[in-house]
């Protein structure tokens, strides 16, 4: 049996009738960039997620740089963000001049570690970047209560986590502002690159949306900066169609999930993800950790066990094999291997199983039985 990691093919089949002609009457209006197909997602998308706000961009990365932007973050700054996530979340504050400063991760949810925040700020600290990574809901009191005794700002970046949920809210509506993926592998993904900004705050929102169309209040009239930030039609009219499946897919990644931890949790080797106290956790990618007496250990079994379940058809990934602290781009921050231990040992010790809503039952009994095999050996 062959189990991929991703299986986008799959679900376009279920929504071909759908989406087919909605590219097509973007076509036919030429309606290329914004237009009403992305008019009409934001104001569903920022339904789903209880925001007054939402502005589609051109990509998730654009989303980071416009959510600073319009928070006026300059050369500087500093911003808090977790070394466990994606190098676009940094790219944020790079792109704006100012400084990420990282901080470690909590050892269950893998998520920015409130008790790391508060040594970390200083007076150029600005913002702290809330990630809800693989789709589970970040700290978001502790983080809020850290940014509001500080006063400074709390953004979240939701690329992972479309319609997750923190104490029965929705998140993206829980901070100053909010920033959206949609590359195709997303929760919520478009035929191509794509992104939202999102938030509650009124004068926010027009500087969003001054920003993402070259800082112009009306065509050739530019208030201030901006830049070409704008979503693709096709991609709204996309977006538009798999949104009213979002619920239900995301249903079946929390099915796929729960089967995972019924087959997989009394292997003493592996740890399956915790799925936090209050929290709707969206399962965009799942996560587990090598167990052993040390980091080398865990390391080079995670690796065989990769190898392993390839020769068995079974298609996994590493989420993210070099913490942002050690990149080389970050070299001149100054930090060291070390730094970090929790976030160093889940790089080296994750390993991401295959997580899309049409994946079976049978796939994931599939993939136990072989990663119950590999430990037997």
């Amino acid at each position: 049996m062959n189990v991929p990691f991703l299986d986008l093919k799959a679900q376009y089949r279920t929504i071909k009738h759908k989406v087919d002609p909605a590219i097509q009457n973007v076509i036919n209006n030429t309606a290329f960039i914004l237009g009403e197909s992305v008019s009409q997602f934001e104001k569903e998308f920022a339904k789903a997620h209880d925001v007054k706000h939402c502005y589609g961009t051109s990509s998730g990365t654009d989303g980071n740089h416009i959510a600073l932007w319009a928070l006026d973050i300059k050369p500087g700054d500093e911003i808090i963000i977790p070394a466990n996530t994606f190098i676009a979340t940094a790219w944020g504050a790079t792109l704006c001049g100012a400084k990420p400063v990282f901080v470690d991760c909590h050892p269950d949810s893998y998520n920015i570690d409130p008790s790391k925040v508060e040594a970390a700020i200083t007076t150029k600290t600005k913002a702290i970047v809330a990630v809800h990574l693989y789709g589970q809901p970040a700290d978001m009191d502790q983080l809020k209560k850290i940014a509001v005794e500080n006063k400074i700002y709390l953004i979240e970046d939701a690329a992972q986590a479309h319609i997750a949920e923190y104490k029965a809210k929705k998140i993206g509506g829980l901070s100053d502002i909010a920033s959206f993926s949609f590359y195709p592998g997303k929760n919520l993904g478009a035929y191509g690159e794509g992104g939202a900004v999102v938030t509650n705050n009124d004068e926010l929102a027009n500087k969003i949306k001054l920003v993402r169309e070259h800082g112009q209040s009306k065509k050739y009239y530019h208030d201030f900066y901006g830049h070409n930030y704008r979503m693709e039609g096709i991609q709204g009219a996309v977006l538009g169609v798999k949104l009213k499946y979002l619920q239900e897919w995301t249903e079946e990644r929390r099915r796929a999930a729960a089967k995972y931890r019924e087959l997989l949790n009394d292997i003493e080797q592996l740890k399956v993800p915790a799925e936090m106290p209050d929290v709707k956790h969206v399962y965009h990618l799942y996560v587990v950790k090598v167990m052993g007496k040390n980091l080398s250990e865990r390391e080079e079994t995670r690796n065989r066990l990769q190898s392993f379940l390839s020769d068995a058809g079974i298609a996994t990934g590493f989420h993210y094999p070099i913490p942002l602290h050690l990149q080389k781009c970050f070299n001149h921050l100054g930090y060291n291997k070390g730094d970090f231990p929790v976030t160093e040992d889940l790089a080296q010790s994750g390993i991401s199983l295959p997580m899309f809503p049409e994946l079976t039952n049978e796939q994931i009994e599939y993939v136990a039985l072989k990663i119950k095999a590999f430990f037997q050996k």
